[in-house]
């Protein structure tokens, strides 16, 4: 066993470096397609962080009548903060509600001249409440419109909730959000055959050379992992220099790309690239390796049989 699998590693080897121009060709088309997929790696991550941002910007807010018990509202804001699909909620007390109003509009005469007027507070307290998902806001705002049926034949301390005038706004995000997460996954996936379909036709070529020492190993009883072996530590061997060669072009273009996507993204690639180094590492190679192993399993497949 130990002789057969040497015998292996060496043919393996040895027509690795015998067909080099077969092999930079095989390696050269792996490299292209590994480049393109970490590339839309990338750009899938940045897409994600946009839609993040986008959605930590997004969430209802609950106005408080200004003679609300705080008790009360201290209830509702616990009730609501229990619900598994509230990632948090903010609450903003009376006070800090006018002096936000005074900051705001101290450049407007009329409105500060009716604050002074009205000689007390008008304003209620708020909270603010993010969902996990943008999906989950109907089922919080469903929540708190029972709250609010549930207390209306005493005093209602909820004066207003803003759901219904950000709907659109949330239901547009929504449906973003899941047509860039299908389209990622879509691109991954034609992206993902088309680099099998080109490397198996690639690394075909550099097997179709072998043909004839392949019917000889046949004629003379070797078995077919014995022949196959080669050809697919070859496959593995492309690979892996396929996917180093893709890391080594992405790293300067990232180095580039960083500062910016972090100036328009919020998000700077290449920071992002090193601190997930290992993940990027493995499934580059990893692909690599899956790509060459399948594309020349499946091209030596047709010479081996009978």
């Amino acid at each position: 066993m130990v002789t057969a699998i040497r015998r292996v590693v060496r043919a393996g080897f040895v027509g690795f470096w015998r067909n080099a121009y077969v092999s930079l060709a095989s390696i050269f088309v792996m490299t292209v397609a590994l480049f393109v997929i970490g590339a839309t790696m990338f750009i899938e991550q940045l897409l994600t962080s946009s839609l993040i941002k986008l959605q930590e910007k997004v969430d209802i807010n609950v106005y408080f009548e200004p003679t609300a018990p705080q008790e009360e509202i201290d209830a509702l804001r616990k009730a609501v903060a229990a619900l598994p699909d509230v990632a948090h909620v903010t609450y903003l007390s009376r006070e800090e509600a006018l002096e936000r109003y005074r900051e705001r509009y101290r450049n407007n005469e009329i409105a500060m001249q009716a604050l002074s007027e009205l000689g007390e507070n008008p304003l209620g307290a708020t909270i603010a409440i993010q969902a996990k998902e943008t999906s989950q806001y109907e089922s919080i705002a469903r929540f708190l419109e029972e709250e609010r049926e549930r207390t209306s034949a005493g005093a209602s301390v909820i004066d207003d909730i803003n759901y219904a005038r950000n709907k659109e706004s949330i239901d547009t995000l929504t449906s973003i959000i899941a047509a860039v997460e299908r389209a990622s996954f879509i691109t991954m996936v034609v992206l993902l055959v088309a680099a099998v379909l080109i490397s198996f036709n690639t690394i075909r070529l550099a097997i179709y050379t072998a043909r004839e020492e392949i019917g000889i190993m046949r004629l003379v009883g070797a078995s077919n992992t014995f022949i196959r072996g080669p050809f697919m530590l070859q496959g593995i061997m492309y690979g892996v220099v396929a996917g180093v060669l893709a890391l080594l072009v992405l790293y300067p273009i990232l180095v580039w790309l960083g500062p910016r996507t972090e100036l328009y993204f919020e998000l700077n690639l290449f920071s992002y690239f090193i601190d997930n180094f290992t993940y990027f590492f493995t499934t580059i190679i990893g692909v690599g390796v899956a790509i060459g192993f399948i594309s020349s399993t499946l091209a030596v497949a047709r010479y081996l049989r009978i």
